[in-house]
Parts: C-alpha cells; structure tokens; sequence
C-alpha cells in the first residue's frame, strides 16, 4: 500500500478495468485515489518538483529572489517524495536528508515540503507527504528527524503528531524547528525489558547484583549465567541458535569480569536431525571460544527450544550497577564481520570468524580491565542496556551519537537497537584505561548522570530523550 493509503498502481488498474467493464461509473468514481505518493524517478519527476517549489517559495511568497535550490538537492543521500494525481502529474513533494555532509549520523531533516496551488484543500495532499517522510525517515534509519516550517504551518504538524522545539527565523521570515518524536529505541526497550520488575520483585537477587547478567553463587567465587534462544530462532536457524546459545551466555560472563569453566545444555527438538543441527552449532562455537560443555539434557517430539547455562568464575565480579554520576561510559564492540543472513539490521555477526585467541581477547576484557560497571549489549540493544546499566546504577545516562562506533554498513536507528554479537558498555571514572579487546574498538562516548533514562547528544548540543524512563523496574543494585 502507499503512504497516503491508496492501493499501488497495478491494483487501482485492474479494479477500475472491470468496474468499466460492468458499466459502474460511480463505484468506479469512488475507487479512483486522489493522489498517490511515490519516489521520485527520473529528471521529469524532479524537474516537475522543483518547479513547484519555484512557484510557491520564489513567486507566491517571495522567500527566495531567484530559486530556492541548496546542497541538499545535490546530496545523492536526500530522498524526494512526490504525490502524483490520477494522470501521473506532481502536484507535491517534499524532500528528507542527513543534516550534515559527513557520515550519517541517523539526525535528519525535512524540508521544501510543497503542494500546487490548485490542489491545497481537503485532499490532504501535503499531510500525507508529512506523514510519508517521517515513515521513509524511520525506514532509514533515523533516530533524530527535524523539520523548520513556516509558523503558519505548525498547527498541521501538531495535529500530526510533530513536536515544536523553538521558533527561528528563515529569509526573514518566522519559522518553526519541529521534531517528530521517534520512540524506535523506548519501544524496544519496553517490549523486551518493561516487564521484569514485576515479573521477578519476588525472586531473591544477591546484594549488589540486580539485574545483572549473572548471578554470583553465595559461598563461592563461581558465576552462573542462564540464556535461552528465542524458539522461532532454533526452528529455522539451528546453527545459527546453537551458536548464539553459546555467545550470549560467555558474554554474560565476560560482563561479569568472570573466566568461563563450562556449559550445560538443554536441547528440544521435533527430531534427531533437528536437534543435531542445533548441537553442531552450539559445538563450534563452544570450540571457537575454547570452554567445554559439561551435559545438559536433550528431548525429542517436542517443539523447538535451546537453553544453555554458563559457569564461570571470579573473586571480584563487576557488577552492571556499579556507576555513579559522572562516571564516563565507554563502548567496546566487535565492528568485523556484518549482518547475519536473514537477519539484517537485528543481528550483526562479529564472532563466526574470529580465532579463539581474539574471542578470548574481548571476553576477558572486563576481567583486565576492571571498570565500576559493565554490562553486555542485548537483546535490549546498546541504548536500552546502557538505560539498564543506568537504572542499575541509580542514574541517567547521556549517549554522544557520534563518538559510538559503527560498522559502515549499519544506520545508527539498527546499530542503536540491533544485537551487536559482542559490545560491551562500561562505566568508570574519566580517564579509566579502555578495555584490552583485542579487535574490537573502544571509544568513550558519554556519561552517568543524575536522574533517569537515557538521552542521545547530538553534534549540535541538543539531547533527545530516547528512553525516558527506567527499563527493567528492577531498581537500582
């Protein structure tokens, strides 16, 4: 469907073809769309676009003498949208780009939105385009997305959801900075954390160690960590699960600041030859990181399903809410590597094709290095589990956007909210060493604060609130 809720082209033929053939003139009337939005394609289309914009903003309302064209019309990474009529003619559009020249840093704006003077009304032309560049924004990426209207434009922005930031001023003329509020980060971090502090208030947690990636085992130096793979995964991707079965629990560990001693498995399976594939997996990689698996429990007939527990130890476990105010957070992650097939923009594969030396590099990053805090990125993504290192500290967290390290082939919205295979996010006093990782790349890029949630700081100073909240409920450690 399109963005204005009107069927693609090849549907809308094909409906009104056999109205015609029944002679049903008025059904036929009805079902024809008014416009329909679509990317622009070809010279045509943006010649016919940007001649709109020369009548509205040059002769109808004098904002530019001659043209009102900029760097953004010749930035190959800006996207025009255009909304054609029933007979293929533009009669709006609107454009959308990264704000800077450098590296998209997922903050862009909208602009140059526009709609011939004979087609303003109750069409609903140019909220429709509005509505299909937030939509194509949030497609590409973008964590951050600004527009700067005209004043007399902001009550249409407002009824579509867009928040105002300030008034400005463009050639001359009052102007509006608005904000469409992107929750991608806030709605990830509910649906796969909002629920624990009710759902565990019961359950006894060592001092100190709320809401940690493991558990310390009283009486002894050993730490135990549980992860099960989600069972749509195990069904269609055996090996893949028995691998991440594995990787998700030695970096539980690794947060920990705790040397892995061995697996347990707990294997269900529909067959044999499932539950061997599965097991190959979870070999390779328990090979690949160098730690054996102790036993575990294997059912046939059942439906689809992995666990594996994690032992490990250490005298001195880092725990996830040891931050204060001030302290500096650093990421380390694995850039190598890219997304898993099938699996694109949720899951970056780093680990598949590293040697054992380097998976035990990064694994025993925390264990050297000993920050206050340390927590790996999950299922949450890297600004969900900083929001839970935070919550577990008693503190808020400020995330630089651009100081975080990031593979060239991921936006900042899939890198932000993706599993990132290993990433790691400490906290410790400024100036702290970085983690001794091996491969991965380190960078500090922001800080423990007062207060709660997590905000994103952008290059030009400003902090979006991305989760604005605590995460778990668990509380503080």
């Amino acid at each position: 469907m399109y963005l204005d809720g009107s069927a693609p082209a090849s549907v809308v033929d094909e409906v009104p073809d056999i109205l015609a053939l029944l002679g049903d003139r008025s059904t036929l009337a009805r079902q024809r769309p008014a416009f329909r939005i679509e990317e622009v394609e070809g010279t045509k289309d943006v010649a016919a676009y940007r001649q709109l914009r020369r009548d509205a903003f040059v002769h109808e309302q004098g904002l530019f003498a001659h043209h009102d064209l900029d760097d953004r019309d010749t930035d190959l990474r800006t996207v025009v949208l255009v909304a054609k009529d029933p007979q293929g003619i533009v009669v709006g559009g609107v454009r959308l780009c990264p704000v800077d020249d450098g590296p998209d840093l997922g903050w862009w704006q909208g602009g140059r939105l526009v709609v011939a003077r004979g087609a303003r009304g109750p069409q609903g032309i140019g909220a429709a385009l509005v509505r299909a560049a937030c939509a194509r924004a949030e497609t590409e990426g973008v964590l951050r997305f600004d527009a700067t209207v005209q004043a007399r434009n902001e009550p249409l922005f407002r009824r579509l959801g867009w928040q105002r930031i300030r008034d400005v001023t463009v050639s001359a003329a009052p102007h509006v900075l608005m904000r469409w509020p992107i929750g991608r980060i806030a709605a990830q971090a509910a649906a796969t954390k909002a629920a624990l502090g009710s759902l565990l208030a019961e359950l006894p947690a060592p001092t100190g160690f709320v809401g940690d990636d493991g558990a310390p085992v009283p009486g002894t130096d050993v730490i135990a960590a549980c992860d099960a793979i989600v069972p749509s995964m195990v069904e269609r991707d055996p090996e893949w699960a028995g691998w991440c079965a594995v990787l998700v629990n030695v970096n539980d560990l690794a947060a920990m600041g705790a040397s892995p001693l061995g697996l347990l498995d707990a294997v269900g399976a529909r067959d044999a030859a499932h539950a061997a594939r599965m097991l190959a997996g979870l070999a390779l990689a328990a090979r690949s990181y160098g730690i054996p698996v102790l036993g575990g429990h294997t059912q046939l007939g059942v439906p689809a399903a992995l666990s594996v527990t994690a032992l490990g130890r250490t005298d001195r476990p880092v725990p996830g809410g040891g931050g204060r105010p001030g302290h500096a957070v650093r990421i380390t992650a694995d850039l190598g590597g890219g997304w898993r097939t099938g699996y694109r923009g949720r899951q970056w594969d780093s680990t598949t094709h590293r040697r054992t030396d380097e998976l035990r590099a990064m694994t025993g990053a925390v264990a050297a290095a000993r920050p206050a805090a340390a927590k790996d990125v999950s299922m949450a993504g890297i600004a969900g589990t900083l929001g839970m290192l935070a919550e577990g500290s008693g503190c808020r967290a400020v995330l630089d956007v651009a100081a975080v390290p990031r593979p060239r082939e991921a936006t900042v919205g899939d890198w932000f909210t993706c599993f990132p295979g290993f990433a790691m996010l400490t906290a410790d006093e400024p100036g702290a060493p970085p983690l001794p990782a091996g491969p991965a790349t380190g960078a500090v890029c922001g800080e423990l604060t007062t207060g709660e949630g997590v905000g994103l700081r952008w290059p030009d100073g400003e902090i979006t609130e991305a989760v604005t909240s605590t995460v778990t409920g668990m509380g503080p450690a």
